[in-house]
């Protein structure tokens, strides 16, 4: 059996080369590749396989070179071997010195792995988007009938605690159109209220339990008790002005205990109107609305400057000159204290800051600081034009309904767009992880 080849059937390193087969030497290569050439070959064999003559890093029969492949030829395939091939998968990861590639090594389909932050990854930059195109925090259902009911809240309450400095300062007119401003104003936001809860029966319903939890339940009890108080001042400072042929008919008793109690129920409304003018932020700031929800601190402060404001631009507008002083001073004490509120509030909100400044939101809100501004202007140069005062508290009434508008729109972009959730919500897991992690590394004392 002297004669058999040395490397079996399918030939390899020291093959004896038949008279039908040919060889064809590889530079660099240990064993020599075999094509054969006899009649069990074909007759296409020993030729140069298609597509593959002159082709970059092909031998000189048509071959490929497979060092141009970073493999290592296994001994009578022609093919690389699998353990020969983790020298050259692993080449991409190292330097040459043994440090590793800055650049990354290679994935399993052979891709270039890229660093996070690289420019060209392959990986795109997160889109915020929500299931189905849903938000992520549903909407209110609220139309116009709040924000114009927050308004005229705030200037139902402003109006009582008006009316009643004017009762206690010897100022008749400021006394008149604040108590009377206090229960139009009530009964127009009542209006907007229950037209936005659909029947009047809800409004009632409400009453029917106390809920100390709930800012609806607890606003709706306010307004109960505001409006008593306020509807009997009110109502005694209409009597005043109606002619004596009108009261002859109403029993002196009773006309005599209405204006008795007109002092007593204007103290009253009094002290509950700033209730009524800074709860409807805690009602907005109680819900999940993303800029609501921020500005939870600083919001019943601006509600509270905006509010004044407009109580004291009333006056402005219905009151003499010779009564208008005190109003002028807190029509511009409580414009300050609004805009003043807006910077920390804004910090913080945070990213859905963005939305007082983008929209509808934005509109209304740059309307609300040029008509504030401007009322504040025209309320200081007022003290001698009754025209200029008037225009000073129409102004400032216009910038506390805009002020109201803009807050409400701003959290309902807030809520429509995932990333005014996502975005805090990950910054304060982000947070609490890293307390948590300082915690844990901290050394026991």
């Amino acid at each position: 059996m002297s004669g058999a080849p040395a490397g079996g059937p399918h030939g390899g390193a020291g093959h004896a080369h038949g008279p039908d087969e040919r060889r064809t030497d590889v530079p660099g290569q240990s064993g020599d590749a075999v094509q054969p050439g006899g009649p069990g070959g074909g007759e296409n064999s020993g030729q140069a396989m298609p597509g593959t003559a002159g082709a970059p890093g092909s031998s000189r029969e048509g071959l490929i070179d497979p060092r141009e492949l970073g493999h290592t030829a296994s001994p009578g395939t022609g093919m690389p071997s699998r353990g020969q091939q983790e020298p050259a998968r692993s080449a991409g990861r190292r330097n040459p010195d043994g440090g590793r590639d800055p650049r990354g090594g290679r994935g399993r389909d052979g891709r270039r792995r890229r660093r996070r932050g690289d420019p060209n990854a392959v990986v795109p930059e997160a889109e915020f988007t929500s299931y189905y195109g849903r938000p992520v925090v549903k909407p209110s259902p609220w139309t116009f009938d709040i924000p114009t009911y927050l308004f005229l809240g705030g200037v139902a309450g402003s109006s009582a605690l008006l009316g009643e400095g004017g009762a206690r300062t010897g100022r008749p007119a400021v006394r008149r159109s604040g108590r009377i401003g206090a229960l139009v104003a009530l009964g127009s936001s009542a209006y907007f209220l229950i037209h936005d809860l659909g029947r009047p029966d809800r409004f009632y319903n409400m009453l029917r339990i106390v809920k100390p939890t709930s800012p609806m339940s607890v606003g709706t009890w306010i307004l109960t008790a505001f409006g008593v108080p306020a509807g009997v001042a009110a109502v005694s400072e209409v009597a005043r002005l109606l002619p004596p042929a009108v009261t002859s008919r109403v029993p002196g008793a009773l006309l005599s205990l209405l204006h008795r109690s007109a002092g007593p129920a204007g103290l009253a409304a009094a002290a509950i109107g700033p209730l009524v003018s800074t709860y409807t932020a805690v009602l907005l700031t109680d819900t999940a609305s993303p800029a609501w929800f921020g500005a939870r601190r600083e919001l019943p402060f601006m509600f509270a400057g905006s509010a004044l404001s407009a109580g004291a631009g009333l006056a402005l507008v219905t009151a003499p000159l010779a009564e208008s002083g005190p109003a002028r001073a807190l029509a511009i004490a409580g414009a300050a204290v609004e805009l003043g509120a807006e910077l920390p509030m804004r910090a913080s909100m945070g990213i859905a800051s963005e939305t007082l400044d983008a929209g509808l939101a934005g509109r209304w809100h740059r309307t609300s600081r040029a008509l504030t501004i401007g009322g504040i202007a025209l309320a200081a140069l007022s003290r001698r034009s009754r025209a200029l005062s008037a225009a000073a508290g129409v102004a400032l009434l216009g910038g506390s309904l805009a002020t109201r508008f803009s807050v409400f729109e701003a959290g309902q972009a807030s809520a429509r767009d995932p990333r005014y959730t996502v975005v805090p919500q990950r910054a304060r897991s982000d947070a609490r992880s890293a307390d948590t992690r300082s915690a844990d590394t901290a050394p026991a004392v």
